[in-house]
C-alpha cells in the first residue's frame, strides 16, 4: 500500500515543475502586459506634460509680472507721498503722517470697549464663556483684526495667503 501511494505521489508531483511553470508563465505574461499598460499611460502624459509645462511658465511669467506691477504701485505711491512732503510745514506733514495711525488706534480701542462690554454683559446675563467668547471673536472680527495687523506688519505676505 506505502509503495503504491509513493507512486501516485512520485507521478503527480513530477508534473509539479509544469504546473509550476505554466503559472509562472501566466504570471511573467500578466507583468508584461502590466508594464506595457504603464509605459504606454506614461507616454500619454508625457505628451500632455508639454502641454502642463507650458501651463506652468504662463504661471510663473503671470505671478512675476504681478509682483512687478505690485512693485511699481509701491514705488508710484512713495513717489507721489514724498512729492506732498516738499514744502510743506512740518506741522502738516506730521498731521497727515499721524491719520492712519490713529485711524487704526481708534479701531483698536472701539474694538477691545465693544468686546469688553459684550463679554461683560454676557457672563451678567448667565451665558456661558466659551460660548460668548465664540460669538464675541467670530469670523468677522477675526478677519477685521487681521486686515489691521496685516497693514502695518505686511500687507503683502496677507496677499499672498490669501491667494
Amino acid at each position: 500500500m506505502l509503495t503504491l501511494l509513493s507512486s501516485v505521489i512520485g507521478y503527480l508531483t513530477s508534473g509539479t515543475p509544469k504546473v509550476l511553470g505554466y503559472f509562472q508563465d501566466r504570471s511573467d505574461k500578466k507583468h508584461e502586459l502590466e508594464m506595457m499598460r504603464l509605459q504606454t499611460e506614461r507616454e500619454i502624459e508625457l505628451q500632455k506634460t508639454g502641454m502642463w509645462v507650458q501651463k506652468e511658465v504662463a504661471e510663473i511669467e503671470f505671478d512675476r509680472t504681478v509682483t512687478e506691477a505690485q512693485i511699481r504701485e509701491s514705488e508710484a505711491m512713495y513717489q507721489f507721498s514724498t512729492s506732498l512732503t516738499d514744502g510743506a510745514s512740518r506741522w502738516i506733514v506730521n498731521l497727515r503722517a499721524s491719520v492712519q495711525p490713529c485711524v487704526t488706534y481708534g479701531l483698536f480701542i472701539l474694538l477691545v470697549l465693544v468686546d469688553s462690554f459684550a463679554m461683560w454683559y454676557a457672563v451678567r446675563t448667565g451665558v456661558e464663556f466659551h460660548v460668548a467668547l465664540n460669538n464675541i471673536w467670530d469670523e468677522e472680527t477675526q478677519a477685521l483684526w487681521a486686515a489691521i495687523v496685516s497693514f502695518w506688519f505686511g500687507s503683502r505676505q496677507f496677499n499672498t495667503k490669501r491667494k
